[in-house]
């Protein structure tokens, strides 16, 4: 699809988002720029189910490119830290489900891109951190917003302000890695989980866009939202197939549409 960023499709509607910018996958404005591109083909292209968002087996994402990075002035960063955070929120906003299998470092920006997903898979040698701090600068891809809003804000305020370097047993007890797997065997898991979820219902979206978008809105709102999407499931044929199947076969026999 781009230099630096492809995606590929099985035969079960999983997509493939790969990020393969030797040696360490930094992150410079043509990555991004790709992987916005990739998020709108994952979110428009009816083949695709669901999302998985990995570096290779070596390393998920170093962070950004500093030496990329260290030329620019107020102006230049301010209009590319608009296209950063875009490039997130369409990642995020993908309606299927997404995991980041996570080799390695998952750095800066890496651990940002590594936010956008609903699930997080981490080899047992993987680390994050949001170490910009330590450059004199904060996190610019979402890092300040995700991270607290995923590990509460005290512990998302200790990995920011320190800028320290976690690893993925420790973010698998804080709830910033949903999995710990043998490094050798985290991205065959999060395609296999990948796969499960391409065979759900459509409303799989439905709760997708609920819970994240009832996350940034008051309980009376978000409530709202919820009856709405809820009533809007009535519209499809899935539920129809599900309903149908419970009352004739018992439930978690139902075939759906992709979702």
């Amino acid at each position: 699809m781009g230099e630096h960023v492809t995606v590929s499709v099985d035969e079960h509607g999983v997509a493939t988002v790969r990020v393969d910018r030797p040696p360490v996958n930094a992150l410079d404005a043509g990555v991004w720029d790709e992987l916005a591109g990739a998020a709108s083909r994952c979110a428009d292209d009816d083949a695709i189910a669901s999302v998985v968002l990995w570096g290779g087996p070596k390393v998920f994402a170093a962070g950004a490119d500093i030496k990329a990075m260290s030329g620019l002035g107020f102006q230049q960063m301010f209009a590319q830290a608009g296209a950063l955070q875009a490039a997130c929120s369409a990642l995020a906003r993908i309606p299927r489900v997404t995991i980041a299998a996570v080799n390695g470092y998952a750095l800066g920006g890496g651990c940002e891109l590594a936010l956008t997903a609903d699930f997080r898979y981490a080899a047992e040698d993987a680390t994050f951190g949001q170490p910009e701090i330590l450059l004199g600068i904060i996190p610019g891809a979402g890092g300040t917003q995700r991270l607290p809003r995923l590990v509460g804000v005290q512990r998302a305020k200790e990995m920011i302000y320190g800028g320290d370097l976690y690893p993925a047993e420790q973010c698998h007890r804080m709830g910033l890695a949903d999995r710990v797997l043998p490094s050798d065997r985290v991205y065959e898991e999060a395609v296999a989980a990948a796969r499960r979820y391409a065979r759900g219902p459509y409303a799989l979206r439905m709760a997708k866009k609920a819970i994240d978008e009832g996350a940034e809105i008051d309980l009376d709102s978000g409530l709202r939202l919820e009856t709405s999407l809820f009533a809007a499931c009535f519209a499809t044929a899935d539920r129809e197939a599900g309903i149908r199947s419970f009352l004739e076969q018992g439930p978690g026999k139902a075939g759906f549409t992709r979702s």
